[in-house]
């Protein structure tokens, strides 16, 4: 039996790469196509983008795990968890100043109802991960919120901690500051 069909096959073609102008730190690339943003320049040998390489290498070595899987995994789990709780022009600007990557787990959460103390952050990222403890959850967040700093600006971290409830500063590796009590 022999089959055939008069439908024709459409393919779609995606740019590769082209050399072009760069920003010092190599965080624009030029494509056949126009110029990518800060974050999205591409990574041909892993198919991401090379400040979410970059992001998973600084999480990996702040928490000393043995895999860029592992990193991966806890950069994703604790990034949807703060996405939940980072609302407005802060949740836009977090996005905008996050690779591709992990602005997408960060504004795909839905916003929680009630805002939750830093203790409840951790022990609800320790649910989400297997055989966590409080102890290695809190450890887990703190990899991943510490070096967020370094990557997107104090000023924009800063505005994100001053919306969320006290306790959260040491989790992103900043001082908390609390004003004295009134005598």
């Amino acid at each position: 039996m022999t089959v055939t069909s008069t439908q024709s096959v459409r393919r779609t073609v995606i740019p590769a790469p082209v050399p072009g102008p760069s920003a010092p730190d190599g965080s624009c690339a030029t494509t056949a196509t126009g110029t990518l943003g800060r974050w999205e320049t591409p990574d041909t040998a892993a198919g991401r983008s090379r400040a979410w390489t970059r992001l998973l290498d600084e999480v990996r070595e702040a928490g000393r795990y043995t895999t860029t899987a592992e990193a991966e995994r806890v950069t994703r789990i604790v990034l949807s968890a703060l996405g939940g709780h980072v609302v407005g022009d802060e949740r836009v600007a977090l996005a905008q100043a996050l690779p591709p990557e992990a602005a997408r787990v960060v504004a795909s959460q839905i916003p929680v109802t009630r805002p939750q103390t830093a203790a409840e952050f951790v022990d609800g990222v320790a649910a989400r991960i297997e055989g966590a403890t409080p102890a290695t959850a809190r450890w887990d967040v703190s990899s991943v919120l510490s070096v967020l700093p370094k990557l997107v600006g104090d000023d924009l971290i800063d505005r994100v901690v001053a919306e969320l409830p006290p306790g959260y500063a040491l989790l992103f590796g900043k001082a908390e500051l609390v004003p004295p009590a009134a005598r």
